[in-house]
C-alpha cells in the first residue's frame, strides 16, 4: 500500500513563461530508460518479487524503502513538465467560435504534449516513446539487482546533469537540483550495500560522473541541510533495517549519514491554471468553480 501525501517534495517555482522544448527534453527524466518511472519499477518490482527476506532483510528493507521515494520523484518530474507547459496555448477565440489557438506548437519538438496530453505530462521519452516494461531488471540474484541500481543511478545521474546543461528554466532546475542530491543518496545507498554484501569498496566508484554535487549551484540548498546524508524512512512502523546499511561516513564529506523516519516536509503543490486554447479542462470559463464551490457548501 502507499500512503500517498498532496504535497511535492520541495517547493516548485511557477514559471512566468512556458518552454515546451526544454520540458520535452525534462520527459527524459521521467519516461526513459534511466528515468524516474524506472527507478520506481525497478525497486518496485526487486521488492516484490524478492525471496528469502528473513536472511537478507535489511537489503529487502532498503530496496523497498527507495522505491516508495521514486514515487514521489516522478510526481516532481511530472509537476515541473506541467509548470513549462503553463501558457503554452492561446486562448484566443473568434466570434465565439474556437479559432487557431495553437498556430506555434506544430513548431515544437514534441507535439504529443498538445496533441494527446493536454499540455500534461507523459509516460514516455524525451521522443514521446512510450515507458517500457522491459527497462525493468530484476534477476533474482541479490548481487546482479543491486549492481544494477548502481548502474541506474549513475545513468540516471548523468542524464539530469545533461538536461540541467540544456535549460537554464528556473522551476526545471530546483527540481534537478534536488533531485541530483536525492538520487546521490540512492547512489550511495546501493554501493554501501554492495560494500556490506560483499567486501568490494563500491564507494570508491562515485561520483560517476566525476562531478560533484556541489558544482551545481541548484544543489547547495539541499546539501546544505545535509539532505545528502540522510536517507528517508517511507513507513510507520517498517523497513526500520535500513540503519545497517545506511550508517558510517558519507564518501564525499566523511561525515555521518543517518535515516530519518517519515517522508520530508514538502511544499505545497502548485495550481496550474486551465489551458482554454486546449480544451482544458473543457467547459466554460467558471463552470468548473461553480460546481466546485456547491460540492464544499454542500449545496446541489
Amino acid at each position: 500500500m502507499i500512503l500517498k501525501i498532496d504535497r511535492l517534495a520541495v517547493e516548485l517555482p511557477m514559471p512566468t513563461e512556458p518552454d515546451p522544448d526544454a520540458a520535452a527534453a525534462v520527459q527524459e527524466l521521467l519516461g526513459g530508460r534511466f528515468g524516474e518511472m524506472s527507478t520506481l519499477m525497478n525497486y518496485t518490482f526487486q521488492s516484490f518479487n524478492f525471496r528469502g527476506r528473513d536472511k537478507a532483510k535489511p537489503y529487502y528493507d532498503l530496496i523497498s524503502n527507495i522505491s516508495a521515494e521514486e514515487y514521489g520523484h516522478i510526481e516532481l518530474v511530472a509537476a515541473t513538465i506541467n509548470g513549462m507547459l503553463t501558457g503554452a496555448s492561446d486562448e484566443s477565440k473568434t466570434n465565439g467560435q474556437v479559432g487557431v489557438t495553437l498556430p506555434g506548437a506544430k513548431g515544437n519538438r514534441l507535439s504529443h504534449h498538445f496533441i494527446v496530453s493536454g499540455l500534461g505530462a507523459l509516460v514516455a521519452n524525451s521522443q514521446a516513446q512510450p515507458w517500457q516494461g522491459d527497462y525493468v531488471f530484476n534477476s533474482g540474484d541479490l548481487v546482479l539487482d543491486l549492481l544494477h541500481n548502481f548502474f541506474l543511478e549513475s545513468g540516471a545521474r548523468a542524464q539530469k546533469i545533461r538536461v540541467y546543461e540544456m535549460t537554464d528554466h528556473p522551476i526545471a532546475r530546483q527540481m534537478l537540483g534536488y533531485l541530483l542530491v536525492r538520487g546521490g543518496v540512492h547512489q550511495v545507498a546501493y554501493a554501501k550495500a554492495l560494500e556490506e554484501l560483499t567486501g568490494v569498496e563500491v564507494p570508491k566508484l562515485l561520483n560517476i560522473p566525476d562531478i560533484p554535487n556541489s558544482k551545481f549551484p541548484e544543489t547547495r540548498q539541499w546539501e546544505e541541510r545535509g539532505l545528502h546524508r540522510v536517507l528517508y524512512r517511507f513507513s510507520p512502523d517498517d523497513y526500520r533495517d535500513v540503519n545497517q546499511i545506511w550508517k558510517g561516513p558519507h564518501p564525499e564529506d566523511g561525515k555521518e549519514v543517518e535515516v530519518v523516519d517519515g517522508p520530508p516536509d514538502g511544499a505545497p503543490r502548485p495550481d496550474t491554471p486551465a489551458e482554454l486554447g486546449i480544451g482544458a479542462p473543457g467547459y466554460e470559463r467558471g463552470f468548473l468553480e461553480e460546481i466546485a464551490s456547491r460540492l464544499v457548501s454542500g449545496r446541489r
